[in-house]
Formats: C-alpha cells, structure tokens, sequence
C-alpha cells in the first residue's frame, strides 16, 4: 500500500464562483470586490492551468476532466470531496453537505478511466445514502488518509458524521482517529470545515495544526497516534492554517519521486525551518491559487483527487 500516488485526477472549472451554499459553515470564502463572476471563472481556470502545468512538469500524470456549464458547479474544481480511489479497484461516492455539489458526481468520469487512461473498476462503494439524513462525509476532505497504516484521521463537523466515517472505515478496512478541530472567527470557537485544511500526511511526514484542536485529550491522543507511524510531525499555526498551510498533498511522478504539493500563499507561509523539514523528505512544488482559495474556500489538496485505481 502507498501513500502517494503518480495519478491525479482534476476537473477544470466551467462555473466556478463563490458558492453560497457552502459559505454557511466554510468561514475561508469571500467575495472579491469589483470582480464579475466571469472574471472570477476566467482567473480560476488560469491558475488552474498552471497548476496541471507545473504537476505534469515534474512527471506527475493529470487525466483533465472539463467541468459542464449544466448543472452549474461552483465547486466542481474540489473533486476530492465527493470520490475516493483504491487500489484494490474500489471507489468511494460521498454524502455532500451543499445540494448544489452532489450534481459534481459524474459517472462519464468512470468511463474516461476505464477507456482512456486504463484504469480498472471494480466496485463502486456509495454511501449518498447519508445525504437523506442530513449526514455527510465529504470524502479525502473530511478524512486525511494514512493509506499505508490504515489510519483515517477526521475532525468531525456538520460535514464529517462519525456514523458515515465508521460505514467508511468498515467498507475499507480503517481505523477512525477523531478528534475536533476549530478556527477563530469573530472572537468565537466555530468548527473548522474540514480536516484537510489543518493537516496533511504524507509517507515520512505529517504536517500538523494542533492548536486547531482545543480538547487536551484529542490533542494528545492525535499526535500519539501520528506518532506511532513514525512520521515526522511538523507543526504550523493557525495563522499558516489561514493561508492554507495544511491544505497539502504528497504525490509522485513517474519515476517515484516524491512532492510535496501546495499553494504559493501556503509555501510562503512557511518559515525556513518548516521548509527545510519537509525537504528533507521530497521537494516542494507550489503554484499561485489566490482566486480559487478566496472564492472556493479551498486549495491545492482540495483539486487533487488521487487515482490509486489498478490499470487494466
């Protein structure tokens, strides 16, 4: 089992915009003032190009998925969030919390995999069912996977339902670390919207928010688990949280090289010492995503979903 993958699946915004169903508890969107909806999508899909741009110029392979105008997807750049890929052929389907996000469910995704890039499917895995509950598990976003020990680390909010993170843990064979997590936002407390914003894992490394989880007993109970994994736990600050400094994913290229992957307002964020660290471990690609981390709430982990599928 790897922790990182040379597949990468990213879907190129049609609509993308502020989306106002999931600003109700995604306290890192805003509107930016004196920009058209258009010019807002013109200056996402730039950044986004960039970004594949500089992924597929380390050898990590991209499959483009061209987001459709109908149904309107603001958020249809964040892909993670509503499927999983396994190695063992399995994919995962999530409850979204935004009815305006389950229209980013595609099945037309599985026949590009399977008959263009060779991917193998072998079960589909579809816990939607949540969704007529009003539960929700916002896929590799409520849940930062440590595929190789099997560890599904979740901070649970309206998001992140623990009944439909033990359905997952059951069907792919994790165990659940849980714990809360929360930002400040007008003097209060409020949860923090996913645990992919305050923590990262990668195959050597953990990046790691602990002040973000208030309780003592969370707190402590998440970095002993980290550290049973042997990982090397670099700690950031909420502050480096606000620049999406743990909205991070490790990924591969095509000779096996390791990159931590991130935004340009994340890597300069970073002190020196937090730099060198994680380089000892691989090196660090960084791309500017202003627009899509203002408007969307989201960053550079949010538009990586990890294709672990077997080929054919």
């Amino acid at each position: 089992m790897s922790q990182s993958t040379a597949t990468l699946l990213m879907v190129r915004p049609a609509s993308f915009r502020m989306n106002e169903q999931t600003a109700v508890n995604n306290y890192y969107q805003k509107v930016i003032d004196g920009l058209s909806e258009e010019k807002v999508n013109s200056l996402a899909r730039k950044e986004f190009d960039a970004f594949v741009e500089k992924l597929r110029s380390k050898g990590v392979q991209v499959i483009v998925i061209d987001d459709e105008i109908e149904p309107n997807t603001p958020d249809a750049v964040f892909p993670n969030n509503w499927i999983s890929f396994h190695e063992d052929g399995r994919i995962g389907l999530y409850p979204m919390f935004a009815p305006n996000r389950r229209a980013e469910r595609r099945e037309d995704i599985f026949d590009r995999l399977t008959n263009e890039a060779g991917m193998e499917i072998d079960e589909i895995i579809d816990f939607t069912e949540f969704e007529e509950h009003d539960k929700f598990l916002e896929g590799t976003g409520s849940m930062v996977l440590d595929r190789e020990n099997k560890i599904a680390y979740a901070a649970l909010s309206v998001r992140t339902d623990e009944k439909a993170l033990e359905h997952f843990c059951e069907e792919f064979g994790y165990r659940a670390c849980i714990f809360h997590a929360n930002q400040t936002k007008d003097s209060k407390r409020v949860p923090i919207y996913h645990t992919n914003v305050m923590m990262a894992i990668g195959s050597n490394l953990a990046i790691v928010c602990a002040d973000c989880v208030d309780d003592k007993k969370e707190r402590e109970n998440l970095i002993a688990t980290i550290s049973q994994t042997q990982k090397e736990i670099i700690y950031i600050s909420e502050d480096q949280v606000n620049r999406f400094a743990g909205n991070m994913l490790e990924v591969k290229n095509e000779e096996g090289s390791c990159f931590l992957v991130m935004s340009a307002s994340a890597f300069e964020s970073l002190n020196p010492e937090q730099i060198e660290s994680i380089e000892k471990h691989c090196p660090i690609i960084h791309s500017s995503l202003d627009t899509i981390e203002a408007c969307g709430g989201g960053s550079a982990r949010c538009m990586m979903a990890e294709v672990f599928l077997p080929k054919i």
